[in-house]
């Protein structure tokens, strides 16, 4: 019986100070979809936006786009029939994780390692990590550092609004703790049922 094989990948949120990381393990036969779907999870993205993996292959000016292509145009790859290990081969490979390109959510995704899975260990795992994930719609990083300051100072005068925003957001996130994560907590999607809601409208 052939052995199932695990991809170990690291993610930072870039452009943000403390660094927000997370280091996730998953099936080396996932799909860029499959790989969207479990980084959404371990991050606390609530998956609302479009999103897209950009591949640098040597001695190539244009990047590979992964992702949900357009109806106008067909350069990008449909992340649901690519797989991972088309273009992650070893330890050091890199790519680019966009989401929400409106707030501009960019993620360096590296490969850490390959290994066996472990018979006794569920996949996707979480393995750690390192900050609270931004909340959802904040407005990409000025906003997400203005959060922040307004949270801190109870006498600017949009602490309350901001306060009742993060209250009755979709996803409660109050209190905001920034420093606040803990990998034994990520809960993971079946991505097929992600995918089945996603498109479930559309054609």
């Amino acid at each position: 019986m052939k052995k199932k094989i695990a991809y170990r990948f690291k993610i930072e949120l870039l452009e943000i100070e403390p660094t927000i990381w997370r280091i996730i393990e998953v099936p080396s036969d996932y799909t860029f979809w499959d790989l969207h779907v479990a980084i959404q999870d371990s991050m606390g993205w609530l998956d609302y936006h479009l999103h897209s993996f950009s591949i640098f292959p040597p001695r190539k000016r244009k990047p590979i786009l992964i992702g949900i292509p357009d109806e106008y145009e067909d350069s990008t790859l449909p992340g649901w029939e690519t797989q991972v290990n088309q273009f992650f081969k070893e330890p050091g490979d890199e790519a680019i994780y966009d989401y929400d390109f409106g707030d501009g959510w960019r993620h360096k995704i590296l490969m850490e390692g390959i290994h066996l899975q472990e018979s006794d260990k569920k996949y996707p795992s979480c393995i750690d990590g390192r900050r609270a994930c931004p909340p959802e719609d904040c407005g990409g990083a000025p906003g997400y550092y203005r959060l922040l300051n307004i949270i801190k100072n109870k006498t600017d005068e949009e602490h309350e609004d901001t306060n009742y925003w993060l209250k009755n957001h979709a996803k409660n996130y109050y209190p905001y703790d920034a420093e606040q994560f803990s990998a034994s907590e990520v809960k993971f999607w079946n991505p097929k049922k992600r995918f089945k809601m996603a498109f479930q409208n559309h054609g």
